[in-house]
């Protein structure tokens, strides 16, 4: 079928959605459209400062979006095509969007609260305790997932011939397979481009912040600097083996998560976003150019035994499998964490929290469209789900955009390869010291809870940020990228369930329906206890991954943990919600009489 067909349907439905839908739950969750939000009532010219509405949603997109809603798609549709778009597109509307929008909404009654924070309001100490030690543990998978994910895309090579390209070419450098192959080195050309942007990033940072330069020449530099990147890296790609870019990585995480972030973190993102932003725009005119031409879809509509072959059942392992892009709990960190603290609008909460869901919800679409158009089976599961080998999903996708910009506009599929290779690298990169440095945070307020006085050396940036990385490689090392997404996508799954667990609580406290929290958040503990409980005696006991298996252990005692402290706390406020009831009524009938 030509893809522009689902292209369009996609659109059309999420265009309802946010149409009709996201009227309704705000509606219902008590929306005020002039009520002032924490940014202008504690504003302090540092973490509270009121944001123009379209910068705060391009910091926000940016933040919640990065390579999460590009894995997932490329390694979901496996299950086959149409499985993995119906949860893309439905999932995001009644699960996603409604989980975005509820925790943003909760943050801004509540001063600016994070998620943990807002637990602790509504479940005590102890659900603050174990949010923070539930989040510990998906943010150290998360960071494992994506350190595999990128020491794998850095190192890759494809065959010349598969990507249009003759053994003369002079466009990439070449390696030559025992056998004869000839390889071109796609990932060679990412990895010096990313050296040379995170290298140049402080300049940008102290032309923006301390010479306070215009927005546009900013723009230009960031321009420069990713052409110039792109430039040196063909001309001179950098080769390692995966673990040595894994060990790289770690030491620069580890010192990248302790400067501030004008340094390194926001102008690397400034950089990074332009990059994102043209890549969904080059998708998008891809697709619709690719379906003038008569692209047509040639992966599987259906696969679900092939699917349930590598991960598991459908139910639930798709629905963990792709994460980002349907509904992710780290959205709620970061709509919890920074933009409740700079929304300027009430009335703004929606298309940040809800439509900056669904424009994700559109990305993975895409990315759908893209891989089902690019390969047939044979040649995807070689790349992603190999027999032998690593799992190289980000290789996947970016010959998926090579493909499809060739397709629509006759540009070169190995120029358009290493686009989409840059694209997804940057923010995996970004994503490893920003989920780091949280994780630090983390670490210091979990000290605080277990010590009377915290002992110095757990105080230091330095400790803290070493034991995230030493985690962090650890279950990197011993593990393959396509045995820790699994873990990794129950896990986010799973918090966005307790996150809605958690928001559950606080609107029925206030008397207000929840409905439209707790179904998504019983589907969704469900469906992750489910998988857990799948992956940690199909694949972890039999074959003793001690990690693996005991990360999963964590996960269902801390969920489960939540979950007690959830229904004993609504257990306690019916009982109170009664007993006011009827002292109500018997207060009547005495007055009465």
């Amino acid at each position: 079928m030509n893809v522009l067909f689902f292209f369009f349907l996609g659109l059309i439905i999420l265009g309802l959605g946010s149409r009709f839908y996201s009227r309704w739950v705000g509606k219902v969750i008590g929306e005020q459209r002039d009520r002032p939000t924490p940014a202008v009532t504690l504003y302090d010219g540092k973490d509270y400062v009121p944001a123009k509405p379209h910068v705060l949603f391009g910091h926000h997109f940016s933040s919640i979006s990065g390579a999460g809603p590009i894995l997932g798609p490329t390694m979901g549709i496996l299950y086959g095509f149409v499985p993995a778009w119906l949860w893309v597109i439905l999932g995001g509307i009644f699960i996603g969007a409604v989980h975005d929008f509820t925790t943003l909404f909760v943050s801004l009654q509540e001063k600016g609260r994070s998620m943990a924070q807002i637990a602790r309001r509504t479940l005590g100490t102890p659900g603050f305790t174990l949010f923070i030690l539930f989040t510990i543990v998906m943010i150290v998978l998360v960071t494992s997932a994506f350190l595999t994910a990128t020491a794998t895309a850095l190192t890759s090579k494809w065959p010349l011939d598969k990507l249009g390209l003759s053994v003369e070419q002079t466009l990439l450098k070449t390696e030559t397979t025992p056998d004869g192959q000839t390889l071109g080195v796609i990932g060679g050309i990412a990895s010096m481009s990313v050296i040379i942007i995170t290298f140049l990033s402080p300049i940008l940072g102290y032309l923006l912040y301390i010479k306070k330069i215009k927005v546009a020449y900013a723009y230009l530099f960031a321009a420069v600097v990713c052409v110039f990147s792109v430039w040196l890296g063909i001309h001179h790609p950098i080769r390692m083996e995966p673990e040595t870019w894994m060990i790289i990585l770690s030491i620069y995480v580890l010192f990248a998560a302790g400067v501030p972030v004008w340094v390194i973190l926001q102008p690397r993102d400034f950089i990074n976003v332009q990059i994102m932003y043209l890549g969904i725009a080059g998708l998008v005119l891809g697709l619709v150019g690719g379906g003038l031409e008569g692209l047509k879809l040639h992966l599987p509509a259906f696969n679900v035994a092939e699917g349930t072959k590598h991960l598991g059942a459908i139910w639930p392992m798709l629905f963990i499998t792709i994460a980002c892009g349907a509904i992710s709990g780290f959205h709620a960190l970061v709509a919890t964490g920074t933009s409740s603290k700079q929304l300027d609008n009430e009335k703004h909460a929606r298309t940040i929290g809800y439509n900056g869901m669904l424009l994700e919800s559109v990305l993975a679409a895409c990315v759908l469209l893209a891989v089902g158009s690019a390969f047939v089976f044979p040649e995807y599961k070689d790349l992603v789900w190999p027999e032998v080998g690593r799992s190289n999903p980000i290789l996947a996708f970016s010959l998926g955009v090579g493909k499809l910009l060739n397709q629509a506009f006759s540009i070169p599929i190995a120029l358009g390869s290493v686009f989409g290779i840059l694209m997804v690298e940057g923010f995996v990169v970004t994503t490893l010291d920003t989920a780091v440095r949280l994780n630090r945070y983390l670490f210091e307020e979990l000290w605080g809870l277990i010590f009377k006085t915290v002992p110095s050396l757990f105080k230091k940036f330095i400790f803290n940020s070493a034991l995230a990385v030493a985690l962090m490689w650890v279950l990197a090392y011993f593990n393959t990228f396509a045995a820790l997404w699994p873990i990794f996508g129950t896990a986010n799954q799973l918090l966005a369930a307790l996150s809605l667990i958690a928001v559950s609580t606080w609107l029925y406290v206030r008397g207000r329906r929840n409905l439209i929290t707790v179904i998504p958040a019983i589907f969704m503990i469900l469906t992750t206890t489910a998988s857990l409980l799948i992956l940690l005696f199909t694949k972890y006991i039999p074959k003793m991954n001690l990690t693996l298996l005991v990360a999963d252990i964590l996960l269902l005692l801390l969920s489960l943990g939540v979950v007690y402290l959830s229904l004993k706390t609504l257990r306690r406020l019916i009982k109170q919600r009664r007993r006011q009831g009827k002292a109500g009524y018997l207060e009547q009938a005495s007055s009465r009489g």
